[in-house]
């Protein structure tokens, strides 16, 4: 009998369909609905990529119009969400108190169970709406600030700043952050979106699917990672410290690289040299070049030495870190963007769906029986 094959972490294993997004090996450009992001990150806003993640093409002025008046008036939390927020540990994780509040939002729905593809849209625009304001909310809390109640004459870029902060702030500041998230917002069956994807599978609902991706997204592996690039940039302090530290590094010194590598891409990752020239922008705005110096030195060592290329979230975190937020932060920023392909997918999976329940090659003991326990040896 020929024994199955095991694709661990289902490397190179095909689960599914999905006209979502792609990327085109012979461009190495990631795409939604055949759009490459880069093109959308330089000549759309955030919202008009969310409409197309739901909708398969871009909105016309109108449809964008409605888009973002519906989006806009469901910014604001319920009392008793905030009331939540409120209880939580100071210390606690940002993508944890993100992860049960979300949760705490699907008891709020009385519609949670319906997962027609309409239904599911709406609590999609809820989650995008509602998932910024309780970063925020969060954030001020645990700092010892009452939260900024959101606005419904601002870009939801704009918006998040001005809850988080107070106050918006220069258009390149807005524009960088707006380009990650449009980055950020999709790609395929990530962790986290397959994640979700299985929970859904079950017919269970939304929120829960969503709760289960940030879960996911959590993992330094994943949507954790740009955090870890700050931490390891904090770490390493100055450019003339960074060849010593990256060489330490990969001499088995048990110090982390992060930010470096892809499954999908083998050749470099397609969002990288587009969100790394936001980052740059930023730096020179915020007199942070330092850290240009110094991801320049460990990308240059790591091709040379280990043919790696970094990945979307190498530039991601210092950008982030030169805005202003605190670094705990990073991946709830990533959960604001991702909910719109993780929402997409869930919808997808529900057209046509079929329960995930993958096998498992069985490498225990034999089949044994129960003996007295007067019998039994110590294990």
């Amino acid at each position: 009998m020929t024994e199955p094959q095991i694709a661990k972490g289902l490397a190179g294993i095909y689960a599914d369909t999905s006209r979502i997004s792609k990327v085109f090996d012979e461009t190495n450009t990631l795409t939604y609905y055949g759009y490459p992001v880069q093109e959308l990150a330089a000549s759309c806003r955030f919202e008009e990529v969310a409409y197309l993640l739901w909708h398969g093409e871009l909105p016309t002025g109108e449809q964008l119009k409605s888009f973002e008046q519906h989006e806009r008036g469901q910014r604001k939390i319920s009392p008793k969400l905030l009331t939540v927020l409120r209880q939580f540990d100071k210390d606690a994780h940002p993508m944890d108190t993100l992860r049960t509040a979300v949760s705490f939002m699907g008891t709020e729905d009385p519609t949670w169970a319906d997962n027609a593809p309409e239904a599911n849209l709406k609590k999609a625009l809820r989650l995008m709406a509602q998932i910024p304001t309780i970063i925020a909310a969060d954030f001020r809390l645990r700092n010892g600030k009452e939260p900024i109640a959101p606005r419904e004459d601002l870009s939801m870029a704009e918006n998040f700043f001005h809850m988080y902060f107070g106050e918006v702030p220069q258009k390149e500041v807005v524009r960088c952050f707006d380009a990650s998230l449009t980055f950020y917002a999709e790609h395929s069956f990530n962790a986290s979106t397959f994640t979700a994807r299985v929970i859904v599978s079950s017919l269970s609902d939304i929120y829960a699917a969503v709760t289960g991706a940030i879960g996911s997204l959590k993992g330094p592996l994943h949507g954790g990672a740009n955090e870890a690039v700050m931490h390891m940039l904090l770490d390493i302090k100055e450019p003339s410290l960074a060849q010593a530290w990256i060489d330490e590094a990969l001499s088995g010194k048990k110090k982390l690289v992060m930010g470096f590598g892809h499954r999908v891409y083998k050749n470099g990752d397609s969002r990288v040299p587009y969100m790394t020239k936001y980052f740059h922008d930023m730096a020179k705005l915020k007199d942070g070049e330092k850290w240009i110096e110094i991801e320049n030195i460990l990308a240059k060592t790591m091709l040379e030495k280990k043919n790696i290329h970094p990945n979307l979230d190498y530039p991601v975190g210092p950008a982030y870190y030169l805005m202003g937020f605190d670094i705990p932060v990073f991946t709830p920023i990533f959960v604001m963007s991702r909910i719109t392909g993780w929402t997409a997918h869930i919808i997808e999976q529900l057209s046509d769906n079929k329960l995930v329940r993958p096998l498992a090659v069985y490498n225990g003991v034999p089949q044994r029986s129960v003996l007295p326990i007067d019998k039994r040896k110590a294990a």
